[in-house]
């Protein structure tokens, strides 16, 4: 009879719904299959990922949301709208109140198109927080007490990095450097090495089993298969962990100076704190192999990876929501 709060981490990679009084409810990828010819969506979430790459000419499996921003306004409120309605919470008379998670440096025109979209696809009252800062809530930390929280969300499109004290965001930065970069500097990688093509979900295969960016951390190998750029025929090559690396050192560079950036105006008494409670890292992102290895060794200061990183932003929505009525007011359609 009555419609519930959901919260939405509407993310590049996966959207996640976490529905009040019952916990994460949907986890699928944000992809939707459409036919070019008609404009009509055929599959939206895990049965749209499975065509990447794989769909003739007159169907497109398109991602709606790029570097954490609505790229395709009308594909993103079709999906959400397949995603609200698989979780049946509109109620008879009421319409649900959804919290959506955005990077911390997206624009107004960018905000607006989230809570219309979120509006259009049956929501009431739509409230906007800051990712990094509902990341760090989910990952259990206490951001409510006056002390520095430090918290590094490296999601599919961007990476956040965040201070946190007194329940509010001192020092931030937002980068478009994230997990589908990782698989794109892959996939450059083995075109340019190799001369082989191959597809994002083999790139992504890749940085799952063998990756890592942190030297000596890892030895494994792994075979693949792609096009070869010469013959035009398939071919199929082994590729290890240390050419990997060397593949995404830059990217994962840019993420340390991120991080080193955010540290340097952070204020001392926050530094103090950070170097006792260390840095958590949420996202997809942080399941890279050495990442945590990596930023401790640069940042010198102790880095721990948060429980179910992936969940972390659902989560951290769930919690905001039992007290959705003292969310910050400015935050709300």
């Amino acid at each position: 009879m009555f419609s519930r709060d959901i919260g939405i981490d509407l993310g590049t990679a996966n959207v996640l719904i976490h529905l009040k009084g019952k916990g994460i409810v949907l986890n699928e990828p944000s992809v939707v299959a459409m036919d070019r010819n008609t404009g009509k969506v055929l599959e939206v979430g895990e049965a749209a990922r499975k065509m990447v790459g794989r769909t003739p000419g007159n169907i497109a499996a398109i991602r709606p949301l790029k570097d954490g921003v609505i790229a395709d306004f009308d594909v993103t409120e079709a999906m959400l709208k397949h995603f609200i309605n698989k979780i049946n919470v509109k109620g008879f008379l009421a319409k649900p109140r959804i919290l959506i998670c955005c990077p911390t440096n997206i624009t107004k025109v960018e905000q607006k198109a989230i809570k219309e979209a979120a509006e259009k696809s049956g929501g009431k009252k739509i409230y906007l927080e800051e990712e990094p800062k509902v990341a760090a809530i989910g990952a259990g930390m206490e951001i409510f007490q006056p002390s520095g929280n430090m918290v590094v969300d490296i999601g599919g499109g961007t990476t956040d990095v965040a201070v946190l004290s007194m329940g509010d965001i001192v020092t931030s930065e937002s980068i478009k450097m994230a997990g589908d970069n990782f698989d794109s500097e892959i996939l450059q990688y083995i075109k340019k090495q190799y001369k082989l093509l191959i597809g994002e979900r083999t790139a992504e295969e890749i940085k799952i089993n063998v990756a890592t960016v942190f030297q000596g951390s890892r030895n494994e190998e792994m075979e693949i298969r792609g096009r070869d750029m010469v013959s035009g025929l398939p071919r199929t090559i082994t590729v290890n962990s240390k050419e990997i690396e060397e593949a995404l050192r830059e990217s994962v560079y840019l993420i340390v100076q991120a991080a080193k950036s955010v540290l340097e105006r952070t204020p001392p008494e926050l530094s103090a704190d950070i170097i006792d409670r260390g840095v958590i890292l949420t996202g997809g992102g942080a399941l890279i192999h050495g990442i945590d290895e990596l930023l401790a060794e640069e940042l010198k200061v102790p880095v721990f990876i948060a429980e179910e990183p992936m969940n972390c932003v659902a989560k951290g929505t769930g919690m905001m929501l039992e007290n959705i009525d003292k969310v910050n007011q400015k935050n709300v359609i």
